[in-house]
């Protein structure tokens, strides 16, 4: 059974930084890509950024391309997000997955990731 438990949202003002991070259990984290993905109100799950499971290959939107990071600490069993130069249209929930590969690269949809962290809502003020 694998979980996932992301924490460090909250609210912050437009131009500012939150770093998301994803807590996972089980003993093969480095074995399998992970991603970051959002939602916002009545909008579609949507891809943000995602990592190998080396950590050596990241993918990002282009929406957050230049402002986020996303990096893994395999010893830790943790992933993070280090978002920058927040802007109100990042207002969402943000969640961690888990992918059923090493390396996932191009196309990111929600359902070739098997597992799914609960969520942090993340609110940008303008």
């Amino acid at each position: 059974q694998v979980q996932l438990v992301e924490s460090g949202g909250g609210l912050v003002q437009a131009g500012g930084s939150l770093r998301l991070s994803c807590a996972a259990s089980g003993r093969t984290f480095s074995s399998y890509a992970m991603g970051w993905f959002r939602q916002a109100p009545g909008k579609e799950r949507e891809f943000v950024a995602a990592i190998s499971g080396s950590g050596s290959r990241t993918e990002y939107a282009a929406s957050v391309k230049g402002r986020f990071s996303i990096s893994r600490d395999n010893a830790k069993n943790t992933m993070y997000l280090q978002m920058n130069s927040l802007k109100p249209e990042d207002t969402a929930a943000y969640y961690c997955a888990r992918d059923s590969m090493l390396v996932r690269v191009g196309v990111h949809r929600p359902g070739d990731y098997p597992y799914w962290g609960q969520g942090t809502q993340v609110t940008v003020s303008s």
